[in-house]
């Protein structure tokens, strides 16, 4: 049995897409739509306390195309506080107007691939923190997707051997630190939780690099023999300016 890669787990992740029914939204009255989103904002102004005392954090993109409309992306410490999250919301006037077309459930994941030999505690490491118990950064763009590790003859990932793995993903980290400043990468890992092992989520002020990075990386080895992936999910951030015309009709 080859042996397993350990990891780090920080904060559990809901990633949750709702496309919204227009027709029906565009029925009641102005000023009911303008209570229906005073009670949003007020959802949006608690997540902002949470993530001000370091105790989670959010993020709010529409999503372009026809998979969703939007997406909230939820940080927290436990599942039970995603599900009181998610159970809030579906309980708002908002989401009478919205229909869920997708959800993720994850837990941010550092792997020790990548880690080198120390006798210190990690979780006691502030760089490592910073990664485990991110706050979301507010750019212009989000790229999403899941993705798996091949398990097909030769190429079965988990029959490779530590070294073997580690010596890739370390030229794979390589090219994600080549866009360092560029893209912000968070790594969920889903195995058990979801329908895939991992999701990625980008963050990034110019969109197109996405498109540079993710292509980039298809010829590394990791990629191009093992990469296993799902659909893309790609959108803009959506800040309470935005919020309000996204929704003006």
């Amino acid at each position: 049995m080859s042996e397993a890669a350990v990891t780090l787990d920080g904060w559990y992740c809901l990633h949750d897409f709702r496309t919204i029914n227009w027709p029906a939204w565009k029925t009641i009255s102005t000023e009911e739509r303008e209570q229906i989103l005073a009670e949003f904002h007020s959802m949006i102004y608690r997540w902002n306390q949470t993530e001000a005392d370091e105790k989670g954090s959010h993020a709010l993109y529409s999503i372009l195309g026809q998979k969703a409309d939007f997406m909230l992306m939820i940080l927290r410490p436990t599942m039970e506080e995603l599900n009181d999250i998610e159970s809030a919301f579906n309980k708002s006037r908002l989401a009478e107007f919205t229909i869920p077309t997708y959800s993720y459930v994850s837990v941010v994941e550092l792997s020790n691939y990548m880690a080198g030999e120390s006798d210190e505690d990690p979780y006691q490491n502030p760089h490592i923190r910073s990664r485990l118990y991110p706050t979301l950064p507010k750019a212009s763009h989000v790229c999403f997707y899941p993705m798996d590790k091949r398990r097909d003859g030769d190429d079965n990932w988990y029959m490779l051997s530590m070294e073997d793995r580690r010596a890739m993903m370390r030229s794979h980290g390589m090219i994600g630190r080549s866009y360092a400043g560029k893209v912000k990468q968070i790594i969920t890992g889903s195995v058990g939780f979801d329908d895939w092992e991992w999701g990625v989520t980008l963050f990034a002020d110019d969109v197109l690099q996405f498109k540079k990075l993710v292509y980039e990386m298809r010829f590394d080895e990791v990629s191009a023999r093992f990469g296993e992936f799902g659909s893309f999910y790609v959108g803009n951030i959506l800040d309470p300016d935005h919020l309000s015309r996204f929704f003006h009709v």
